[in-house]
C-alpha cells in the first residue's frame, strides 16, 4: 500500500484493509524501519514510505517485479552457500519453470572453471534462475547469451549505466567487469532437464581487492552513487523474460542478433582466442545464430568460435 499510494496512507485505511488495529499497524512500521525502510509518520495524515535505502528481501524482490514467469516464485536467504546449488536442489524436489533463488551473501559462490567468485553480504546481486526449455542441449549454451543481455539492459534501464557484453557473458561497464554469469545444466542425450544460469552483479561493492582492482567494477563505483539491488532485479527479469520468449520461437539467436551485437564490446576490437586446439588472434566481427562469435583472423579467413576463452584488447586491458 505504501508502495503504490502517491502520498500518505492513513493509519484508519490501512486498519480497515487489513482489520487490525492501530497499534498493530505501528508495530508493523516500526519492524518495517528496522528493517531499513524509511517511513515518515505525520499526525492526522498517515504514513508515507520516503525513496532511497536499498532493501533486499523477498517481498521488496517481489513487489519489484513485472513479469509472467520470470522470478515466480521468489526463493530468497541472508545467507546460502551458491544460490546455482539451492536451485539445483529445488529444480530436483521438482520446481517449476522461472523459480529465483537470491541471496545478500554466498560463502560458496562459483565462476567459469571452478574459480571462486567474491560475493559479500550487504551490496552485490546474487541469484539463479530455474529455467526448463524445451531444447536439444546442444543448444543450451545460447542461454548464457541470453543472460548477458538481459543482464545489461536491466542494469542500463534502471541506473543509466552505459553496459556492454564480453562474449559471451561478461558484462563490462567503464572498461571493466561488473557482472559474471555461470550456466549450469542437467540434461540426458537428446533432452535438457533444466538450466540454471548464476548472474553475480557488483552493484554497491566500494573497493575490490588489489588482485582484481585493475579489471572489476560496481555500479555504484561507475555511477557515483549507491543502488536499490531489488529494483534491479526486477528490471533484468522484464528483460529475461522478453529475450528468452523470443529466443524460444526459433531456439536460435536469430531474432535476437541485432540486440546482442549492438551491446557487443568485442565488436570490431582485435582479440586473442586460447584455443585448446591452437591459439590464434584476430578481429571479432559480431555472432552469428548459433551464438558463435566470428571472429576474423590476419589472413582473412572467418572462423566460428565456440568454447574458449577470448581475450580482448581494451576492455581488460590484457592481450
Amino acid at each position: 500500500m505504501l508502495k503504490e499510494a502517491d502520498d500518505y496512507v492513513s493509519g484508519q485505511q490501512i486498519c480497515e484493509k487489513f482489520r487490525v488495529s492501530r497499534t498493530a499497524v505501528w508495530k508493523v512500521m516500526k519492524q518495517l524501519e528496522e528493517e531499513g525502510y524509511e517511513i515518515e509518520a505525520v499526525r492526522r495524515r498517515g504514513y508515507r514510505l520516503k525513496e532511497g535505502g536499498d532493501i533486499l528481501n523477498a517481498e521488496e524482490i517481489e513487489s519489484s517485479l513485472h513479469t509472467r514467469w520470470a522470478g515466480r516464485p521468489v526463493v530468497y536467504a541472508d545467507v546460502a552457500d551458491s544460490t546455482n546449488n539451492v536451485i539445483k536442489r529445488l529444480a530436483e524436489e521438482g520446481a517449476s519453470h522461472g523459480t529465483l533463488a537470491v541471496a545478500d551473501r554466498q560463502t560458496g559462490g562459483k565462476g567459469r572453471r571452478g574459480r571462486a567468485w567474491s560475493a559479500p553480504g550487504g551490496v552485490g546481486i546474487w541469484m539463479s534462475l530455474l529455467l526448463r526449455p524445451e531444447i536439444d542441449p546442444a543448444d543450451a549454451s545460447m542461454i548464457t547469451l541470453i543472460s548477458a543481455m538481459a543482464v545489461a539492459d536491466g542494469i542500463r534501464e534502471e541506473t543509466g549505466l552505459d553496459t556492454m557484453i564480453k562474449w559471451p557473458n561478461d558484462v563490462v561497464a567503464g572498461g571493466k567487469k561488473v557482472v559474471g554469469i555461470l550456466t549450469e545444466m542437467s540434461s540426458e542425450i537428446d533432452h535438457v532437464n533444466y538450466v540454471v544460469p548464476g548472474i553475480g552483479i557488483n552493484v554497491n561493492t566500494a573497493e575490490f581487492p588489489e588482485d582484481i582492482r585493475q579489471t572489476a567494477t560496481s555500479v555504484m563505483l561507475e555511477t557515483g552513487k549507491k543502488q536499490n539491488r531489488s529494483r534491479i532485479i526486477g528490471a533484468v527479469l522484464r528483460h529475461y523474460e522478453e529475450y528468452y520468449d523470443i529466443f524460444m520461437k526459433k531456439k536460435d539467436m536469430t531474432d535476437l542478433l541485432e540486440t546482442y551485437n549492438r551491446r557487443l564490446a568485442n565488436a570490431g576490437r582485435a582479440v586473442r582466442v586460447l584455443d585448446p586446439a591452437g591459439e590464434y588472434s584476430g578481429t571479432a566481427q559480431g555472432i552469428n545464430h548459433r551464438g558463435e562469435l566470428l571472429v576474423e583472423t590476419e589472413t582473412g579467413e572467418v572462423r566460428n568460435v565456440l568454447s574458449g576463452e577470448v581475450s580482448v584488447r581494451g576492455i581488460y586491458g590484457y592481450v
